[in-house]
Formats: structure tokens, C-alpha cells, sequence
């Protein structure tokens, strides 16, 4: 792997990226893991709460990977990947609609200008994160390691033609991709710890706040709770599109307790200006139908406390 860069106190985005592009995994871990819910907040925009959502911000981060040596601007490494996020769900949007959608620049896509189709190894060799690439393909058996090359260090990039040349269905393709980004996209995340533990430090006080949040909505104390982390000029904007104050909340959450809902704390992914939270919504025997499933929040962060939540609620299937 590249050379560790030891960093004082909490790094910033330029001397993560510099030290990523210098062919460091774990800053570059760490790098993705502090604006990932900025990236997943772009994605639920886009396709709404869905698996779609998460693999975008999955295929991002692996386009991230290969192409972090393209930005210039070392204070915009947050808005680059959110870019980069942007347009993988547009791409996605192109392909399930029936209406085209107007194409977009893309400057994280290979260059074409070249018909002959790059060497993979090639490839992986020119790039600054090589050994932590090679490394994590090889803990992938042979059939996903051998669809993820393709996919990305190849012009072998579409299903149809990864599937053709693998003989095997487009579905079994779309399978092994999945299970390999998870793997490759964990594995680069999981290194973060490796350089500084401020991402972590960052979940673990979002997760603390979510849960207390949840539970003194229980004790019919959640009044408090957002007087001290929501603004109080903080806008909430419905599933509906209907923007209201904080002031909604604690009688719509006493409600939907007195009908018997209760929330599942499933996931919060925190940045330092996002923050998901992703709660099941169960509903009682005697009333399945009373709330959506589950409940995405998008939290908006303006010097330490909430100055925007939005709320999405994904559909029954």
C-alpha cells in the first residue's frame, strides 16, 4: 500500500485528498466516509429510498477510487463526488426511462479517444492506489473479481457484454457486481480507521443523537431533545413537499405512538454537513397499515445543529 501520512489532529479534505492521490487508502477511506451522506443524501434525491440509491453511491465510490487523481480543486472534493454521484443516477434514470434524458458532463468517465480497450493490469498499475486495489481484488473469488476488472479498469463496461463474454446471464452479472461492490466498497471504508478515527467519532455522536431522539419521543420529552439540536428556525419538508417548523414533529410522533408505531433505529450515515437516518416504521397487528414501512431523514447541518430535515417515505411493495 502507499506511503502512511501522519496527520495532527483532525485532517482536512485537501490533505486527505493529497495524500489519497499519493497512493494512501486510508485517507482516501477516510475521505469517502466523511462526505458519504452527502453522496447518499444526492442518490435518495434522484431515485428515492431505494437499493438503486445505495448501489449509485456504491458505483461512485469505485469510480472515485480510479479516477481521485482528477480533481484539481482540493476544496471541492465534496462537491466532486456528489457529482459523480449525480451522474450515475442520471445514467440510471437514462436507461428506465422511455423519454431520453438530456446527457451530462461526466469527467470522471475514461477516455475514449482510444478504441483499443486498455489493459487491465495496465490500468491498475497506473493508478496511485494500485497495491490497495490489487490487494482488495484479490480477496474476491475469480467470478467476481473477473466482472469487476471489466466493469471498471476495461471499455468492457456494459452488462450485455460482460455477460457475453463470461457466458453467463445479464442477472448473474448484475449479482456478482453487486456482491463485489459491497465487498471492495466495505474494505475501502473499513480503512478509514486506519488514519484517524474522526468519522467514527462522528457516527457514534449521530447514532447517540438518533437514538435519544427516538426514545424521548417515548417519554413525550422530544420537544427538548429538538430545542437542543434542531435550530429553531429549522425547516422540515414532508414527503408530501409541504414545508413546516420543528413545532410539527412531537404531536406527529405522539400520535403515530398512541396508535402503537414503533421506530427501529436501521442505519445513520453522518457527515459534517449531512446526516441520514433510517428507522423502520412498525406499525401494530391491529393496524399494519397506519405508516410506509420505514422512514428516511436527511438531516442538513448549519454549525452543529439541524437547520433542515427532510423526510421521504418509501412505498409498499
Amino acid at each position: 500500500m502507499g506511503k502512511k501520512h501522519e496527520m495532527v489532529g483532525v485532517p482536512q479534505d485537501s490533505e486527505l485528498l493529497h495524500a489519497a492521490q499519493a497512493g494512501d487508502a486510508s485517507c482516501l477511506g477516510l475521505l469517502l466516509a466523511r462526505h458519504r451522506a452527502g453522496m447518499h443524501a444526492v442518490a435518495l434525491a434522484l431515485l428515492g429510498h431505494s437499493q438503486d440509491a445505495e448501489d449509485a453511491v456504491q458505483e461512485a465510490v469505485l469510480i472515485a477510487v480510479r479516477r481521485i487523481g482528477d480533481i484539481r480543486d482540493p476544496d471541492a472534493v465534496g462537491a466532486w463526488l456528489r457529482m459523480v454521484v449525480r451522474n450515475v443516477c442520471r445514467a440510471q434514470l437514462r436507461k428506465m426511462s422511455a423519454i431520453p434524458m438530456p446527457e451530462v458532463s461526466e469527467p470522471f468517465e475514461a477516455d475514449r479517444s482510444n478504441p483499443t480497450p486498455p489493459d487491465p493490469a495496465e490500468v491498475l498499475d497506473q493508478h496511485a492506489l494500485r497495491d490497495w486495489v490489487w490487494s482488495a481484488l484479490e480477496g474476491l473469488s475469480p467470478t467476481l473479481r473477473l466482472v469487476t476488472i471489466l466493469r471498471y479498469f476495461t471499455d468492457v463496461t456494459s452488462y450485455e457484454d460482460i455477460a457475453a463474454l463470461c457466458a453467463t446471464p445479464v442477472g448473474t452479472v448484475r449479482s456478482r457486481l453487486n456482491q463485489a461492490r459491497t465487498k471492495l466498497v466495505n474494505a475501502l471504508l473499513n480503512s478509514a480507521e486506519q488514519v484517524h478515527d474522526d468519522v467514527a467519532t462522528l457516527h457514534a455522536r449521530h447514532r447517540r443523537l438518533a437514538k435519544e431522539t427516538i426514545e424521548s419521543g417515548y417519554r413525550g420529552e422530544l420537544t427538548s431533545v429538538l430545542s437542543d439540536w434542531w435550530s429553531p428556525q429549522a425547516d422540515v419538508i414532508l414527503p408530501t413537499g409541504k414545508r413546516t417548523g420543528i413545532d410539527h414533529l412531537p404531536p406527529a410522533f405522539d400520535r403515530d405512538v398512541s396508535a402503537g408505531v414503533r421506530h427501529k433505529l436501521l442505519n445513520v450515515v453522518a457527515s459534517r454537513e449531512v446526516v441520514i437516518w433510517e428507522i423502520a416504521l412498525l406499525n401494530p397487528p391491529e393496524n399494519p397499515f397506519h405508516c410506509p414501512p420505514d422512514a428516511v431523514l436527511a438531516h442538513f447541518m448549519n454549525q452543529g445543529r439541524i437547520s433542515k430535515t427532510r423526510f421521504h417515505y418509501r412505498a409498499r411493495r
